[in-house]
């Protein structure tokens, strides 16, 4: 099931040992069912915007869907898919000059989506290049680490005006009223986010981007976290705001999500 190809090719020990060592670089993550996955289109435009900003070109869609198909051929029909883009030409990065970045595709099992209501922490961090899904992870793996070494679920970021950012690997979304309020600071726009986000509209649900301060947890009855595998998680409690109704938040999310309809990799 587990399966690494660079280029479209299998992956060698060599090449994957070079790998090991690229600190320049982004990603992204999905999730594929029947060989379609739900934002595909948005997968790919972020891989194509992120290169051009990171190496100086955009990574033809093309290509990665072709990669992407490659990868998934004769498996099973459940998966899990990384793309990691990076350039082997280590001199031309550090030179400045764009270059063709290559890409890096991993399979492996499917990951089953959390449903039990988590506990997180908040701290104050903020990413280089937020906007950008990118591999300098140390900082916020760092700080989920030690969030679950006090004994919580998770992380929290904020910056250091106390306003929410995002979560440790997750986007967040809390009830504001009859909708939801999604924080308006720097941060990864979550491929999962935006479809619930255009879900939402679908459905007639209120639904904002608006800066969100650590003072006003407490107005909000729900929140939920969301990435490439959760598409809505309950939020029981950040540090000692408890959330009562988020279970029910996480099913208007989830069918929000599952609006989008799934797109083929053919």
């Amino acid at each position: 099931m587990d399966r690494v190809e660079l280029n479209g090719q299998p992956a060698t020990a060599a090449e994957l040992g070079g790998l090991a060592f690229a600190g320049y670089g982004h990603f992204t993550s999905m999730q594929v069912r029947g060989s379609r996955v739900r934002g595909l289109d948005l997968h790919l435009e972020r891989l194509r915007r992120d290169s051009l900003e990171l190496f100086g070109r955009p990574v033809d869609p093309g290509r990665v869907r072709a990669y992407l198909r490659h990868a998934v051929d004769d498996g099973p029909g459940e998966l899990s898919v990384q793309v990691n883009v990076f350039s082997a030409d280590d001199a031309a990065v550090v030179d400045g000059r764009p270059v063709d970045p290559d890409v890096l595709v991993r399979t492996s099992a499917p990951a089953p989506p959390g449903t039990a209501p988590v506990r997180v922490r908040t701290t104050v961090h903020e990413r280089i290049l937020p906007h950008v899904k990118h591999v300098a992870t140390l900082g916020l793996v760092h700080h989920w680490r030690r969030a679950r070494l006090d004994g919580f679920d998770d992380v929290l970021f904020c910056d250091r005006g106390g306003f929410v950012s995002e979560g440790s690997i997750w986007n967040i979304g809390f009830q504001d009223g009859d909708g939801v309020a999604w924080p308006d600071a720097p941060a990864l726009r979550g491929i999962t986010m935006q479809l619930v986000q255009a879900g939402l509209r679908a459905h007639g649900v209120p639904s904002s981007v608006r800066p969100v301060h650590l003072s006003e947890l407490a107005t909000f009855r729900a929140a939920v976290l969301l990435n490439s595998v959760v598409p809505g998680q309950p939020i029981a409690a950040i540090d000692g705001v408890s959330f009562g109704q988020s279970s029910v938040l996480a099913q208007v999310v989830r069918e929000a999500y599952e609006a989008n309809e799934p797109q083929a990799l053919a």
